[in-house]
Order: C-alpha cells, then structure tokens, then sequence
C-alpha cells in the first residue's frame, strides 16, 4: 500500500468514529421508550431555580413568570443579576424574584454567575434540589418538577430536553440551524438515552443535587462552561442523564449579531474542547475504567454536524477522485460509504425530529448553509473565540 493509501485509511478510519457513533445514536433515538408518570414518585423536594441574567431587562420578565407558575410553597426563584447596567435587577425584583447583584468587571461569564449564586445559597438554607435556567427561556408544564425529582431520584446531575426555536419570520438558514440543532439536543441525546448512557450538560434546564452543585467548580469563564461541567461530573463518576420529558425552550436571535455571536460561541467552544480535551479524556477514561466519561467524551468528539458533514463530503469528493484515478474501487469507496451513511442518518432526524422545521424541499439549501460556515471554522484556526460573550437579543 502506498503513502496516499495508507494516509486515506488513517483518515478514514478516524473519520468513521464520530459518523458510526453519529448514525448510532440516531438509530436508537427513533424507538419507542416509556414516559414515566409523576405519580411514581412520593415527594417533591425542595428546590431554588438560579437564573443567571446580564442585561435580561427585555425578556427576562416571561421567563420569571414561567418559572414562577412551577413552583410550590418554600421554593424559591433567585436572579443573579451580573454586572448589570440596565433594569434587570429591578424587572426581576418586579416579577418576583429574589435577586442577588455581582459586579466584577475582570471575572466575566455565567460560570462566575452561577458560582455566586450557589455561595448565596450556602449561607441562606440550602435547597435540596437546584435548577439552573437562562434568563430568556420558557419551561413546559412540570419542567421544575420532572428535573428536581429526576435529580433526588438518581442522585446526578439531570439534564432537561433543551431546544432552541426559529423565531416567526426567520431565515432559511436559521431554520437550519434549528434543526441542526434538535439533531444535537435531542435525537443524539435520546439516542445515548434510550442506549442507558449519560448525555452532555446543555447550559440552561439542569438540575443537581445540593451536595453535588456546592462543590462543583462553577467560578471560570469558560465559554462551553455546560459541556465542561458535565466531563467534569462524570469524571468524578456522577455522569449527567437526560430527562427527555421536562422540555425548556428559547428563541434564536433574529438579528445578524447575535445569531453569529451564538453560533461562533457555541462551535468554537465545542471544537476547542474536542482539541483541548477530548484526547486526554479518552485515554484517562479507559485507564480508569470509566464507561460513562468514555461515552460522553466520544459523543462530545463528535464535530458540529456541517462540519462533519463538509469533511465526510471531501472525503467523498477525493474518494470519487481516486476511483477515476485508479482505476479501482478498494479502498476509495469507504469515502463514499460514509457519505451515505451519513446522510441517510440526517434523513432519517429530519423525518422523526424535523418535518416541522424544515420541508423537503427546504433541504436542498443545507449544502449552500454548509459552504456559508467555512469562514467561522476558517476563524477557529486563526483567532478562535476564548472569551464568553453575551449574545445581542432583539
């Protein structure tokens, strides 16, 4: 075998992990699985609801009224207004809300936030049970009460069913991204679910145990803090799960600023984390025995979906190249076996997780949206975004 053979292989076979595991977790995510009942459960805990907020002042007020019609007698809802300069602080107070001010201008980012909302609580009665929600989301009926008793239940880290919806009167391409990202949130995640594997921490609709939340390291402002805290959890050997059932939803920006904002936070964070640490948690994973880190981490290795399928669509291209080249099929067709893999995957989340998103022929402009994200990947490897940055709302 020669060296452009012998490099094809190693690339594909690298390549073929994230995809089979990819395709694997949209396979399950289509069977059928048991809602559990409320009912099957004796007692409610106590809870308390942090609700980290830089300048929330034109939404944050729906959301405390969402998370105020779920609570029970004793809970408690707690703002954590962060280094404000606006009416959050006021609105929160307004609608209800306990509210605690930070304002330290060097430590930026709602992993600090939260770190001081959890020593807010350490000194005023403790909950049993808390919950974190994003200050510009709406929750399901029993989101608060699914997530707390989940969470005292199995005693981990319980993570909600996070979607994010196209506003009316958005763009195709934001369409897209809605879709691309129930793909993420929710067909992966109910596939590792249904499969009895934990699933990654989402940021906003999760709940944890007292005495697992106090002793997390929250105060850093990492911009992928969610997906970091949930490899750290399960290190420690309390892996988060999902709970399917308890559904927290939010809006995607209408404007350009924010929508790239949000989008360059979440990929490049994501893409950083699979450099930075996915590596070392495989090999520390299988060294000490750990399925459940090993699974995260194999699913957090997974490349944002239009980036493994820009890569997969290459690979294909050269295989396709190759063929002609050669004369011969073996191995260069591999390229072209994970291309339709692949996409018959995708096919197969659209027609279970997204016909209400995106119509058939709507589809067909996914190539252009790809294509159209090659200058954010381009920008990872020239100046990556570190920094957390709050989004622009409308």
């Amino acid at each position: 075998m020669g060296l452009i053979e012998t490099l094809y292989v190693v690339v594909l076979l690298l390549l073929a992990i994230p995809v089979m595991l990819f395709v694997l977790e949209i396979l399950v995510s289509l069977l059928p699985y048991r809602r559990p009942s409320l009912q099957e459960h004796h007692r409610w805990p106590t809870l308390a609801v942090l609700i980290p907020a830089h300048n929330e002042h034109q939404g944050i007020a729906a959301t405390l009224r969402s998370v105020q019609a779920q609570l029970d007698e004793g809970d408690r809802m707690i703002v954590i207004a962060d280094n404000c300069t606006d009416a959050t602080a006021a609105i929160a107070r307004k609608n209800g809300a306990i509210v605690i001010e930070r304002t330290d201008p060097e430590k930026r980012g709602k992993g600090y936030a939260l770190d001081f909302g959890v020593r807010y609580l350490e000194q005023n009665s403790p909950p049993e049970v808390v919950i974190i929600v994003d200050a510009d989301c709406m929750l399901q009926q029993d989101c608060l009460t699914l997530l707390a008793i989940d969470a005292m239940h199995k005693y981990r880290p319980v993570q909600g069913l996070n979607l994010v919806i196209a506003p009316a009167g958005a763009s195709l391409k934001t369409k897209i991204a809605e879709f691309a990202l129930v793909v993420k949130n929710q067909a992966r995640a109910l596939g590792y679910y249904r499969l009895g594997l934990p699933c990654q921490l989402m940021g906003t609709g999760m709940a944890f145990p007292w005495q697992l939340i106090r002793q997390a390291d929250l105060a850093n402002g990492h911009i992928v803090e969610d997906l970091k805290l949930g490899l750290e959890f399960a290190s420690q050997g309390m892996a988060p799960v999902l709970c399917p059932e308890a559904v927290v939803r939010s809006l995607f920006p209408l404007n350009r600023a924010g929508l790239d904002s949000q989008r360059t936070r979440w990929e490049h964070g994501h893409l950083g984390m699979i450099i930075k640490e996915g590596p070392r948690m495989v090999v520390e994973s299988i060294r000490n025995f750990n399925p459940a880190t090993l699974a995260m981490t194999l699913d957090m290795m997974v490349p944002p979906l239009a980036l493994l399928a820009l890569i997969v669509l290459a690979m294909a291209l050269f295989s396709g190249v190759m063929m002609m080249a050669t004369h011969t099929t073996l191995p260069w067709n591999a390229g072209l076996v994970l291309l339709l893999m692949l996409g018959g995957a995708v096919i197969l989340a659209w027609a279970r997780f997204g016909r209400g998103i995106l119509t058939l022929s709507d589809l067909a402009y996914v190539p252009v949206y790809m294509l159209e994200k090659i200058p954010l990947y381009c920008k990872f490897l020239v100046k990556r975004q570190v920094e957390w940055v709050r989004s622009q709302r409308d």
